[in-house]
């Protein structure tokens, strides 16, 4: 479908870029993916269709790609994202992958996945928005972005359990972040428990089988790992939205372990 967009918002972009850049512009390109992925098969696979986009909106990528020494740009996260190019723009020898990785998520309204951008066309997006990528750094900054949007998902379908069983597990419908709007929680923890303010916030809306439960998810710079100086950390907090009786439901049932 043409009107499908990339579940990563575009000022999310921005700030996951900065937050990139301040740990990686020394270090090496990561020689794999910063998240475990044991419990989340994905596949490869090569397409260049209009009706198949990134499932992380374009401004959270932004953040990711500035942290890499890489800036990117793009619209507000209510506006579609622009198909994906393989073809070099200027660059006819940069040798990018242009295979494409299935996401985990699943598109609501959909039998298929989210499809992330290849190597090329993320670089090939930057370029369109006149802004100077680097081909060497796409190699890092993609599995970054893949994998963080892997992680969420992955956090959505513990608290979503076994609870959409009967229609084939959770889908997600929709997709917001905004790095400017904290959550109460957040503000709570921060100003009277001290801790640091989330460097960005994403609001996505999933399916289970036809009622729409709401999550949001709240992003930290985590702790350095051992042995893997210079590469970027990440927490993320990720909860259902109180602004429904299920969602309440749901915090109050994993308050008492039940979750």
């Amino acid at each position: 479908m043409s009107d499908e967009k990339c579940p990563v918002d575009h000022e999310s972009r921005k700030v996951w870029a900065r937050k990139l850049e301040a740990n990686t512009e020394n270090a090496e390109a990561p020689k794999e993916c910063p998240v475990d992925h044991t419990k989340m098969k994905t596949d490869t696979k090569p397409t260049d269709t209009k009706a198949e986009t990134c499932p992380v909106d374009h401004d959270t990528r932004d953040v990711w790609v500035k942290r890499q020494n890489v800036a990117s740009h793009g619209s507000a996260a209510s506006v579609d994202v622009e198909p994906y190019g393989n073809d070099p723009i200027n660059e006819p020898n940069t040798g990018l992958d242009q295979q494409r990785e299935v996401s985990t998520i699943p598109r609501a309204g959909s039998d298929s996945n989210w499809v992330y951008p290849s190597q090329q066309q993320f670089f090939n997006a930057m370029k369109r928005k006149q802004w100077d990528p680097q081909a060497e750094d796409m190699q890092s900054i993609v599995p970054i972005h893949n994998a963080v949007n892997e992680r969420a998902w992955y956090e959505i379908q513990r608290w979503e359990g076994n609870m959409a069983d009967k229609c084939g597990g959770p889908k997600l419908v929709s997709f917001q972040g905004d790095s400017k709007k904290l959550t109460p929680k957040a503000r709570f923890n921060n100003w009277f428990l001290g801790y640091q303010k989330p460097f960005d916030r994403h609001d996505w809306t999933v399916d289970r089988c036809g009622k729409k439960v709401d999550y949001v998810i709240d992003f930290y710079e985590g702790k350095q790992m051992p042995g893997m100086i210079g590469m970027p950390s990440f927490y993320l907090d990720v909860r259902p939205k109180v602004n429904s009786f299920e969602g309440v439901r749901m915090r109050v049932a994993n308050l008492f372990g039940y979750k």
